[in-house]
């Protein structure tokens, strides 16, 4: 029985769907009979004229509106090049920032500066080198290191050369078993 009631329910349903899709289909080809029988009663010179004006229309707010999106995409992209640069910029200027920062506190607090070989020893420390070897050889510091990382190795040179530190020696050699790069150099200030 119950069976039956969800059979007649269903069917119900679908019927009561099949009448409105019925009746919207009806309602569509009533619109596009009454259309047609306009067009074929326009005279064939309004049939070309509209005919025209129809394409010239669909043509230019197409165009217009490729456009309009293709200008949008373009904008958007470089406004995010543009971000991406300036991203990059300031992750490059991080190592500036932090040292002046750092060395201005120190500066600020009142303590006496660190001699030459501990501040070259602590800016290896903090670009990642951790097994340097830092002598003070009079107004010249030398410094020994080897890192596999060529990357970190020029950043921490880069960074001696941001501080004011003038390379008078410099040895650079890469072993091509493990590609690790040894790095002899002697710095004045």
């Amino acid at each position: 029985m119950k069976r039956l009631q969800r059979r007649t329910k269903r069917s119900a349903a679908v019927s009561a769907t099949n009448t409105k899709a019925h009746a919207f289909s009806e309602r569509m080809s009533s619109y596009q009979n009454m259309l047609s029988t306009r067009w074929q009663a326009l005279p064939p010179r309004d049939q070309l004229a509209l005919a025209i004006l129809s394409v010239f229309l669909l043509v230019f707010i197409g165009g217009y509106g490729g456009y309009s999106i293709h200008q949008a995409a373009k904008e958007s992209e470089n406004d995010y090049q543009e971000q991406v640069a300036d991203y990059f910029w300031l992750r490059a200027q991080a190592g500036n920032i932090d040292s002046n920062a750092l060395s201005a506190g120190n500066n600020a607090n009142g303590e006496a500066d660190m001699p030459p070989a501990n501040r070259i020893s602590a800016l290896l420390n903090t670009t990642g080198i951790t097994d340097a070897q830092v002598v003070a050889a009079g107004d010249s510091v030398q410094l020994s290191f080897i890192h596999p990382s060529q990357a970190v190795v020029s950043t921490a040179l880069g960074k001696l050369e941001q501080q004011g530190w003038q390379f008078t020696q410099l040895s650079m050699q890469q072993d091509l078993t493990n590609k690790s790069i040894q790095v002899q150099a002697t710095v004045t200030l």
